[in-house]
């Protein structure tokens, strides 16, 4: 799989653009601030639906204009395929695959596969369950769209029931109806659970050699699946505590307080580990993603890689390079001349400055 071209149009600080990558290695280079990140979050949107940078898509809209539209070709093992998005300051967004709209993003996802890799996801192992969790949800959603239509109808179902939870509060006639919620949100929750457990199971396979190696045969990592509560479980638990989720007006059980965690060498990541060693597992998370999406898929994604190489000395660079093989990747990165000391072969260098590419 592989982005033959791509076309922005009023798309963040790009009035317009048009380019053609390589199959191979596309260098995009520049000072900070002049757009490199952009082009990548573009690619990213036509993986996801979603910018990896802000949740808000007004934002994406260049502050000269009214609306941003993005245009991509791509190449799979069917055939050439384009994927197009619009959106302007109304709020109105549509999304077409192969000139024919679709109504959800769930048609979207699993179409065009993607990871990406920037300085932020250090976060992944230092703050909140949620940044954890989303990493679980974004390859999932990629690799079986099935989930991200559980996981959607999970939220859904969740936000619901918080809200008759406040509403049974005040007026506990409401409560006859909580059963029908409830029964929905187990039903969809123990999918997410299983599959859950599942990924990092597979994860945990490949991330144990590639972490080992790249530390210099000096680290063992781990990842445990932290669950509240397993899918047997969930119904009953549910039914346990339905005083005190209407007293806190929220539900305590469920997938939506489910959490990753790191061991280095026997010892927590996030509470024990330097920040290089955060880095290098999240590093390792990342090529152990590369590996599941080509076994699941059948096919290589585009790896997208912002402005990380510098984060990287010389041997996890070179790791990282022999580990993308025939992967199309794209970097970011201040000085071109990181990539030209690792590899010389295939490689496309595209410099920006000021919202122009050459």
């Amino acid at each position: 799989m592989y982005v033959k071209d791509l076309k922005l149009i009023n798309y963040r600080n790009y009035e317009e653009l048009k380019v053609e990558f390589t199959k191979g290695i596309n260098v995009i280079y520049g000072e900070n601030g002049q757009g490199k990140t952009n082009i990548i979050e573009s690619i990213f949107i036509c993986a996801t639906g979603k910018s990896h940078r802000t949740s808000h898509d007004i934002e994406l809209i260049n502050k000269n204009a009214g609306e941003f539209n993005i245009k991509m070709n791509y190449i799979n093992n069917i055939g050439e395929r384009k994927i197009e998005f619009k959106y302007n300051n109304n709020k109105q967004k549509s999304i077409l695959i192969n000139e024919i709209n679709i109504r959800k993003i769930s048609e979207l996802i699993g179409k065009f596969n993607a990871v990406i890799f920037s300085p932020e996801d250090i976060l992944i192992v230092k703050q909140s369950p949620a940044l954890r969790r989303r990493f679980i949800d974004i390859t999932l959603s990629q690799i079986r769209p099935v989930y991200f239509y559980n996981l959607q109808q999970y939220n859904k179902t969740l936000n619901q029931r918080n809200s008759l939870l406040k509403q049974i509060k005040r007026n506990k006639s409401y409560i006859e109806t909580l059963e029908i919620w409830d029964n929905t949100l187990v039903c969809y929750g123990k999918e997410i659970i299983k599959a859950r457990r599942e990924y990092i199971e597979g994860l945990e396979k490949h991330i144990n050699s590639i972490h080992y190696y790249i530390s210099g045969e000096k680290e063992n990592i781990e990842l445990k699946y932290i669950n509240n509560v397993d899918e047997e479980e969930f119904a009953l638990k549910i039914k346990q505590c339905v005083n005190s989720d209407i007293e806190r007006e929220t539900t305590t059980f469920g997938p939506h307080r489910d959490d990753i965690v790191y061991l280095l060498n026997g010892e927590n990541l996030k509470i024990y580990g330097s920040q290089g060693q955060q880095r290098t597992a999240v590093l390792s998370s990342k090529l152990a993603e590369l590996e599941i999406m080509k076994e699941e898929i059948g096919e290589e994604p585009v790896l997208l890689l912002d402005d990380v190489l510098s984060e990287l000395d010389e041997n996890r660079q070179r790791y990282l390079f022999k580990k993308i093989g025939n992967l199309q990747t794209f970097i970011t990165c201040t000085d071109e001349k990181l990539v030209e000391k690792i590899i010389k072969d295939d490689i496309k260098y595209f410099n920006v400055k000021n919202g122009k590419l050459k």
